[in-house]
Formats: structure tokens, sequence, C-alpha cells
């Protein structure tokens, strides 16, 4: 019978792991790829490299997500009117009667996102080219919308309570 001594189990391991390491391909004679440059912050200093782990090409910030209304009673009506509330979710956008998903992404950063959403509702189907800006203190949204049918002016919603 033989026993197994963790201890030489350990040092097989390591001493096995040094001779492969000193095999492999000297840092300097290797190619300069993605996976071996310097990584850099989205701010520019060096780092991981890695940006907001919950935030993915494509998707609208998280601190866009939310309810917002253009009146205070849109974030509290309980009856159904609330025509000035929207929705704000990764995805997309809901309206009080439409839905609009994000589908070409023009500019995104933490505080606004400007895309091309297909939209449908009321039994039709549009696109819409919109720009979402929170502001500083995180509290409002301004919805600007940009092509021929677009609204003269920029809409501003206020963060509803949770």
């Amino acid at each position: 019978m033989t026993i197994h001594h963790p201890f030489r189990s350990a040092l097989a391991f390591s001493s096995l792991a040094l001779a492969l390491a000193a095999c492999a391909e000297p840092i300097e004679d290797r190619p300069d790829t993605e996976e071996t440059a310097i990584p850099v912050e989205p701010d520019g200093g060096i780092g991981d490299g890695a940006g907001p782990p919950e935030m993915v090409d494509g998707d609208i910030p998280p601190a866009l997500h939310g309810r917002w209304g253009l009146v205070p009673e849109d974030c509290t009506s309980d009856r159904g009117d609330a025509k000035g509330l929207v929705n704000i979710d990764a995805e997309g956008i809901q309206f009080y009667e439409s839905r609009g998903v994000v589908d070409t992404v023009s500019q995104s950063d933490p505080g606004s996102f400007r895309a091309t959403y297909a939209f449908s509702g009321e039994g039709q189907e549009w696109n819409r080219d919109m720009e979402l800006t929170l502001s500083e203190d995180g509290t409002t949204i301004t919805r600007s919308e940009f092509g021929e049918e677009a609204l003269a002016e920029p809409l501003t919603y206020t963060k509803c309570p949770a």
C-alpha cells in the first residue's frame, strides 16, 4: 500500500509548473497582442482593463435604468394614466403604449446614451434616434430626439422614488 504525503504532491506539482514555465516563450519575444498588452482603464490609467462589470456593449448604462416621470403624478398614479412615465432597462425604453429596443448604438458612456431604437406599439413599428443624458446629480434624464419626426424640444424626466 502506497501512502501519498500531501507535501510531496504539492512539491511535485510546483516543480512541474516551474519546468513548464521555463519552457515558455520569453515575454520580450512574444508578439504584442491584446492579451499581452498592458491593460488600460477606460479613464486612461493602467489597470486590469476591465470596464464596468454590469455594462454590456449595446446595453443602456445602469445609471439610466429605472422609472422616470415628466411630472410627479406619473410616478404615483395607480389609475393607469401615467402617460409621461418611462421605464428604462438595459435593452430599451418603455412608454405608455410603446416599447423601443436598442438597435444601433452611436454613443455610450455611464451618463449618456445615444442609439437608434426599434419601436413597436398600437399595431405600428418605427425607428427613432434618441439620446438619454443623466444630470450630474442623477435625479433627472433629458431625452433628445433626432431626425425627421423628432420632438422639437428635449424632454426632462425626474427619477421616481423607489
